[in-house]
């Protein structure tokens, strides 16, 4: 038996009323509810802080709770500017719904709302959003107060390698391109104590390992507890051959106390200055051995011998899940901004980004089909 269809008319003219919200045309299961929810309790919480950063007559600026919404959306759908991000929300009905805007409510134009997150910036809105969000984890019981792993990552600088030039440099002829000059480089010793950048000039040069290229870059620190991977503490410094055990140490400082914690690193992080300073802040540190070492490792068989520091150096390995999260849906492979105060607000709030998206999965964990 043949099944005959008819065709459907294509009406192009569109109604001028709709009875359905924003919120209507939302899926109930859809995954950015429970974040919906994580944020605005974060938010509410973050009240008396906005306030503070508000004089209380003047012209009105945008509502800091939908611009931070809207920078949460930037991060979780990997839009690479404030222009398209206004433009996702002129007519992206999921995106209006989440920053909290009416159907006809205006959009910002993209100048305003960057000079709006400015405001934010200077309130430090970043580190205490984050330990809201972390707040919520803990109460939910998703984070080990015992157990935690550090490690860092570098950060690439919003500036090109031209523009790593001398301190010392005297003025030479016009370049023959004002806005791509020709630099001939090769050959010449570029270090961070001679030479700076001059879109950047907080940017370090640096490299990963011996072997990969050298980048003007940041270095960026995560410390997160083992059981579920969240990141509980953050800290961006100017790359040098110091800067992640200076940041391990920065951040231990703020989780030891009285109850011996252990403290998982991979192989750089093995020295006996480190080791010495965990053990006396009463952290153990499940430290990788670096048996190339001069001097061999600091790290001895009263430390290896037991269980945990297997199991530490298992868990470990989740920090790398949180970097890839952050270069790659992030978009912190390469900064946006410049300065290190400006990228480690945008290094701390991807974080909090994270462990939202991580929360969820936990909390929410999505049902599987039959």
């Amino acid at each position: 038996m043949r099944l005959y269809v008819v065709r459907g008319s294509d009406t192009q003219q569109s109604a001028m009323f709709s009875y359905l919200s924003p919120d209507d045309r939302v899926p109930a299961k859809h995954p950015l509810r429970p974040i919906r929810v994580m944020v605005d309790e974060a938010l509410k919480a973050l009240s008396t802080t906005f306030d503070q950063l508000y004089a209380d007559f003047g012209r009105p600026s945008i509502a800091p709770e939908k611009l931070l919404r809207a920078l949460l959306l930037q991060i979780l759908y990997t839009i690479r500017s404030e222009e398209m991000l206004m433009e996702q929300l002129q007519y992206n009905l999921l995106f209006r719904w989440f920053v909290g805007l009416n159907m006809d409510e205006p959009v910002w134009v993209p100048t305003v709302f960057s000079k709006n997150r400015e405001r934010l910036m200077d309130g430090d809105v970043a580190e205490k959003f984050f330990a809201e969000v972390l707040q919520q984890a803990e109460t939910a019981g998703l984070t080990s107060d015992q157990h935690f792993s550090v490690d860092g990552t570098l950060i690439e600088a919003w500036a090109s390698q031209k523009s790593f030039q001398r301190k010392d440099r005297t003025e030479s002829a016009p370049p023959d391109d004002p806005g791509n000059p020709t630099v001939n480089f090769h050959g010449e010793e570029r270090r961070n104590d001679t030479h700076e950048s001059t879109t950047d000039p907080e940017s370090r040069l640096a490299r990963k390992s011996s072997g990969h290229e050298s980048k003007l870059a940041y270095c960026g620190n995560l410390l997160i507890e083992n059981r579920n991977g969240l990141v509980v503490d953050t800290e961006l410094l100017r790359c040098s051959g110091t800067a992640e055990r200076d940041a391990a140490c920065s951040m231990t400082e703020r989780i030891a106390g009285v109850r011996r914690v252990t403290l998982a690193a991979d192989k750089g992080y093995d020295t006996r200055d480190l080791v010495a300073q965990m053990r006396a802040m009463n952290v153990t540190p499940h430290v990788s051995q670096n048996v190339n070492r001069s001097g061999g490792s600091a790290i001895d068989g009263r430390t290896m011998r037991h269980t945990g520091y297997q199991i530490s150096q298992r868990k470990r390995k989740r920090i790398e899940e949180v970097f890839g999260w952050m270069k790659t849906v992030g978009m912190l492979r390469k900064t946006r901004h410049r300065g290190v105060f400006k990228v480690g607000w945008v290094f701390t709030f991807t974080a909090a980004a994270y462990n939202l998206v991580r929360m969820r999965n936990l909390l929410f964990p999505p049902v599987q089909a039959a």
